[in-house]
């Protein structure tokens, strides 16, 4: 018969003020391709299916709160340490004597996996009472170093300021994550005091308080310092931004889309690329894009919040916004803006052109510079346009307005009212030629 499984829960401390981001945003607000680091970490946190999810926040953290939902969130009052934030979820605890994983929300990007490994490691044996996870740096930057007992466990967490020369040589650092038995952790967490230089009650001394009862504190050790990358500047965000984007450009070309020049092309964490997808240099996608097979985008092209069915072809340098979905076999070219539009199979708008809140039925073509003027100044209004439309060049189509199939809209044209279908739009002023004008224009000039 299995052993019973135990129960998980995670505690996830955010409460940080992250002075060094120099924002008004909490630092776990800040966005890693295109979404908030904490939502990184608590995609991972949710693959282990654990009872309770508990976020401590700041006081005034009110966009945390809304951004972790449904999970539960626990305010730390005061920013008095790490120790402290994790006695603001005991409430949340009370009665849970499962494992509590502790993370902390600045280091988004702990895989599944590896917390995983921190849980079977802290499930060692009935002497194990906590799990620390820690990892090798080859030159450890001012982490705290795991100070180990000859039989591998762990003696006690010195931060680097702290540390000895000789501690301060030792290539173990702490990365911040623990795996508590959760049964002891109310009881260890309230011996934890502030007799240090900053006052601040820390969760590191938990080693030191779980040894002086005999219980042995082991080390998951990690080797891929990305997992553990911590952000608390600017900095750090780009370092983070730039692992990720690592890993979702390999991601796609694992998938099967060609990448001309990789480094060079930006994800979202969503993005989904179809089969044989071809993708230029300097192309940016940003949330909720789905492009489906045999689709080739070209240089320079920023794409989100847009749909791309198969065989179409986008750029370069064009712009599809939200809402956008082009059925299969649409051409979109450079330098064309699409907004919140549907473009049926075959439409083709091949260069300097604005399409918004439009539909566009199959086989239309759209030519260079036409517009929809789709803002009146207080709404926007649709443009309709049937199938095999021709709309000429510099056409201006004022919404809201409707042209029926096979309709020709003449180049220059500006439409104000619905056109019929088959029919012919020539909008345009009357030429008038005066003879010999410029020449009479240009002797006066010259004579003065």
């Amino acid at each position: 018969m299995d052993a019973p499984k135990t129960p998980l829960a995670c505690v996830i401390l955010t409460a940080g003020f992250g002075k060094r981001m120099k924002s008004a945003r909490p630092k776990v607000m800040h966005e890693i391709a295109g979404q908030p680091m904490i939502k990184w970490l608590l995609r991972s946190v949710e693959e282990l299916a654990p009872e309770k999810i508990i976020v401590v926040t700041a006081p005034d953290a009110v966009s945390v709160a809304q951004t972790v939902k449904p999970h539960m969130t626990v305010v730390q009052q005061k920013p008095l340490g790490t120790g402290d934030a994790v006695r603001a979820a005991l409430p949340a605890l009370a009665g849970f004597t499962g494992d509590v994983l502790v993370l902390l929300g600045d280091m988004p990007l702990l895989s599944a996996g590896m917390m995983q490994g921190l849980i079977e490691t802290r499930r060692h044996g009935p002497d194990t009472g906590m799990a620390v996870l820690g990892v090798e740096f080859k030159n450890p930057p001012a982490y705290g170093r795991l100070v180990m007992n000859p039989d591998r466990t762990l003696n006690r967490i010195v931060e680097d300021k702290d540390a000895t020369p000789e501690e301060r040589a030792i290539k173990l650092c702490n990365t911040g994550a623990f795996c508590i038995d959760g049964a002891r952790l109310a009881d260890w967490v309230g011996k934890i005091g502030n007799t240090n230089a900053q006052g601040e009650y820390y969760i590191t001394d938990l080693p030191g308080i779980a040894a002086k009862e005999g219980i042995k504190t082991r080390v998951c050790i990690l080797y891929d310092a990305d997992e553990v990358t911590g952000v608390n500047s600017r900095a750090d965000l780009a370092v983070a931004e730039t692992v990720v984007q690592k890993r979702l450009r390999k991601k796609a070309l694992e998938n099967g889309a060609t990448l001309i020049d990789p480094d060079t092309v930006y994800f979202s964490w969503d993005t989904k690329l179809g089969r044989d997808v071809v993708v230029g240099p300097n192309v940016v996608f940003g949330p909720g894009v789905v492009v489906g097979d045999d689709v080739t985008i070209h240089a320079f092209s920023h794409i989100e919040g847009a749909r791309i069915d198969n065989d179409c072809v986008v750029g370069p340098f064009a712009r599809l916004r939200p809402g956008t979905h082009l059925w299969q076999k649409v051409r979109v070219g450079n330098f064309v803006e699409v907004k919140n539009s549907l473009l049926h199979d075959g439409v083709k708008a091949n260069h300097l052109a604005y399409i918004g809140d439009a539909e566009i039925g199959a086989g239309t073509n759209y030519s260079c510079g036409a517009i929809t003027a789709n803002y009146d100044g207080f709404d926007k209004h649709k443009t309709v346009i049937g199938e095999n439309v021709m709309v000429g060049s510099n056409v201006t189509l004022v919404a809201p307005v409707t042209l029926g199939n096979g309709a020709y809209i003449a180049a220059g044209s500006t439409v104000t009212k619905d056109v019929s279908a088959d029919a012919l739009v020539v909008e345009r002023a009357e030429t008038k030629q005066l003879e010999g004008w410029a020449a009479r224009n240009r002797k006066k000039k010259n004579a003065k």
